[in-house]
């Protein structure tokens, strides 16, 4: 794709989230599975409806500037994926995997916060206000869904992660 304009270059950021957002409603349903933690699991599964939810906003606004969604790969969503992938098929510690789990998780939470906030950025200086109060809204829950992350990191699966090092550090 050519990009010469905002325009076009919204359009560019419009198709690489669309394939993110396809990406990772395979993605989440394997990493609920992938989990013992109940709150870990739920909030994996809660972020999958929301997911589906991103993906029609992106169609309504692809509806609505008459482009089509489709035609991108987007390679960072795969990258990370991919890292997310080769946690779940590490041997350890269930705790110590979880946590590394959560951190793959959140990496895709802050690229899908980047991406959205800069898209927003651009609908907005296009004047395209529904975009706007679309990609908003997805926003506001991709930031949601990271400090959801964040306290079930900092409040159980890290802490009992810690707990095992601690119960290695006294065998020694």
């Amino acid at each position: 794709m050519k990009i010469t304009t905002l325009e076009d270059l919204l359009v560019d950021e419009l198709k690489d989230l669309y394939s993110a957002e396809h990406q990772l409603v395979k993605a989440l349903p394997k990493l609920a599975k992938a989990v013992d933690s109940q709150d870990l699991r739920s909030a994996f599964e809660e972020h999958l409806k929301q997911t589906h939810k991103h993906v029609e906003r992106l169609e309504r606004i692809c509806e609505k500037l008459d482009i089509s969604p489709k035609g991108r790969k987007c390679l960072g969503m795969e990258g990370l994926i991919e890292e997310g992938t080769e946690i779940l098929k590490s041997q350890g510690e269930r705790e110590a995997l979880e946590a590394g789990i959560i951190g793959a998780a959140q990496r895709v939470e802050h690229y899908e916060i980047a991406a959205y906030g800069t898209a927003r950025a651009h609908a907005r200086q296009l004047g395209f206000v529904e975009a706007v109060n679309l990609l908003g809204k997805t926003l506001e829950e991709e930031k949601q869904a990271d400090d959801k992350l964040t306290r079930i990191a900092e409040n159980e699966i890290n802490v009992q992660a810690a707990m095992i090092d601690q119960g290695e550090a006294m065998k020694m």
